[in-house]
């Protein structure tokens, strides 16, 4: 990398980008690890391990140009966090079992934001903006509940996610009473982002991973949409030519021949 990055002989893209270019790189890569994992394919999550550790390395790099720190840096903290974090392994306290152990945990993370001089006092302190929007809103509600702000359980959680969606049907009414309203827009994407929170507090009431259910979804979807499509060349049919409910007639047979 410090070659990729050396300002006479490296390669013109790497010595351009900063922290800020990078980041959707590392974001992506991310992704790519799981969706690696997602396939259990062992041989492409090597490959996509690789690909996230060089997003790693680059961020070091750019940062030891700057005197900040260097890789072997982060390796040196990400060490001392985990034995820090873990005196029931490294040191003599005693933890009883993984729920103990994540209390534990977010009571670490409570002190050292303490010791470092973090003003932010709230109970919602320590989720980062940076996070997909829907992991932010499931830790934002996890966070709430844990000073007793939830729901007592799924049922209230389906009677709010009712009443978002007959608001999100009047702001449709609305934006197609006058399409020009800016306002009834705005408020259209508001109940919107309404209805999506609902949906991830009910997703963390049931237990359920919000990324994989979506990723889950996409996955079917994908599938068997190009089912319909097969279907349909198998036919000598295009599509894209069909009306809607001749589209939906495949969409059905793609559904039923995946169950059988």
């Amino acid at each position: 990398m410090a070659r990729l990055r050396d300002p006479q002989g490296g390669c013109p893209w790497d010595v351009e980008q900063t922290f800020a270019t990078i980041a959707p790189y590392t974001v992506e890569e991310a992704y790519e690890v799981a969706d690696a994992i997602d396939r259990k394919d062992l041989p492409g999550l090597r490959d996509e391990l690789g690909d996230l550790l060089l997003q790693v390395v680059f961020h070091a790099r750019m940062a030891e140009e700057q005197g900040a720190f260097a890789f072997h840096d982060v390796v040196a903290a990400i060490c001392d966090k985990m034995v820090r974090r873990h005196p029931h392994v490294f040191a003599d306290a005693q933890v009883g079992d993984a729920t103990a152990q994540t209390i534990a945990w977010e009571e670490h993370k409570r002190r050292e934001r303490d010791e470092a001089g973090h003003e932010d006092t709230s109970a919602l302190a320590g989720v980062a903006r940076g996070l997909p929007e829907w992991q932010r809103a499931v830790k934002l509600q996890h966070k709430a509940a844990k000073v007793g702000f939830d729901w007592p359980g799924p049922a209230p959680v389906i009677d709010k996610l009712h009443e978002e969606i007959d608001e999100v049907r009047a702001e449709f009414a609305a934006v197609a009473a006058d399409p020009g309203d800016g306002a009834a827009r705005e408020r259209l994407e508001d109940e919107m982002g309404d209805l999506l929170f609902v949906c991830a507090n009910l997703a963390r009431h049931a237990k359920v991973d919000v990324g994989n259910a979506l990723r889950r979804a996409n996955l079917k979807f994908e599938r068997r949409f190009r089912h319909m499509e097969a279907l349909a060349a198998e036919e000598g049919v295009v599509l894209s030519s069909l009306p809607l409910d001749a589209q939906d007639a495949y969409w059905n047979r793609a559904k039923a021949e995946e169950r059988k």
